[in-house]
C-alpha cells in the first residue's frame, strides 16, 4: 500500500479523534507558554536513500491560545539532523560524500486544536514551514593532501503537521509529539518526507509577556 496514503490515513484519523473528544479547557484561558522539546527525526520513503537519523532533534517555540483557549497559534523552530549520502556529482567539487553530516532548520507557523481532560491535554495543529537546508560538499586538494569541507545553503517552503499530548504537573507541563514534515525541495533528486518524534516541557510565560507589553506601552 502506499505510504503517502497510510500516512494520510493516519493523521486523518487522529485529527478526528482529537476532534471528536468532549471536555471544557480551563488551563489555556489567555495564557501564552514556551516549550522546548528534543527528539529523533526519521526520513521516510526515498528519502532513505539520502538521509538517515541522527542524534538529536530539537525544538522551540510558543504555545498562544486565541479568544477560544480550544484554539491556538504555535510558533516554533525546529533543528533536524541527519546522516547524509551524496548521490549526485556536484561539477564546482571534486569529491563525493558519504556518512557526512546535514541540518535543516524548519520555522513552523502552526495552527492547532486541543481538548482538555482535566490535567490530560491532547491536540493537533497543521501549518505552511520555511525550511533552512544546510548540505555538505569536499574538494580534495591532492597537492596539500587536504579536504576542505563546505556547506550549500537553501531555502524552501513545507508543511508541517502534528499531535500531541502533554500532561500538568504543578508549574510545568510535560508532553510528547508525532510529526510529519514534507519539504517541497529534493534533496539528491529524493523527495523529502520526516517524521520526527519529541519529548519535552512546557512552561507559563503570560507573565512575564504582560510586563513586556506594559514596559512596551509605556515607552
Amino acid at each position: 500500500m502506499n505510504k503517502r496514503f497510510i500516512l494520510t490515513l493516519f493523521f486523518g484519523l487522529a485529527f478526528l479523534a482529537v476532534f471528536s473528544q468532549t471536555g471544557v479547557d480551563t488551563i489555556h484561558y489567555r495564557k501564552i507558554y514556551y516549550f522546548g522539546g528534543t527528539g529523533l527525526a526519521f526520513p521516510i520513503g526515498k528519502t532513505k536513500d539520502v538521509l538517515s537519523p541522527k542524534l538529536f532533534t530539537s525544538s522551540m517555540g510558543l504555545d498562544i491560545s486565541l479568544k477560544n483557549p480550544s484554539y491556538y497559534l504555535q510558533p516554533t523552530l525546529y533543528l533536524f539532523s541527519f546522516g547524509y549520502e551524496q548521490l549526485e556529482n556536484d561539477q564546482r567539487y571534486n569529491s563525493v560524500l558519504k556518512n557526512a553530516r546535514a541540518n535543516m532548520y524548519v520555522l513552523s507557523l502552526a495552527g492547532g486544536y486541543r481538548r482538555q481532560w482535566r490535567r490530560l491535554n491532547t491536540y493537533a495543529y497543521l501549518g505552511p514551514s520555511g525550511v533552512l537546508n544546510v548540505e555538505p560538499r569536499a574538494q580534495n586538494d591532492s597537492e596539500n593532501n587536504d579536504v576542505e569541507l563546505s556547506y550549500l545553503h537553501s531555502i524552501s517552503p513545507a508543511v508541517k503537521v502534528g499531535l500531541g499530548s502533554d500532561y500538568k504537573f504543578k508549574g510545568f507541563f510535560l508532553g510528547m509529539e508525532l510529526g510529519y514534515l514534507h519539504n517541497f525541495r529534493n534533496m539528491q533528486g529524493k523527495p523529502v518526507n520526516i517524521i520526527s518524534m519529541m519529548v519535552g516541557l512546557k512552561s507559563d510565560i503570560t507573565k512575564l509577556s504582560d510586563k513586556v507589553i506594559e514596559v512596551i506601552s509605556k515607552d
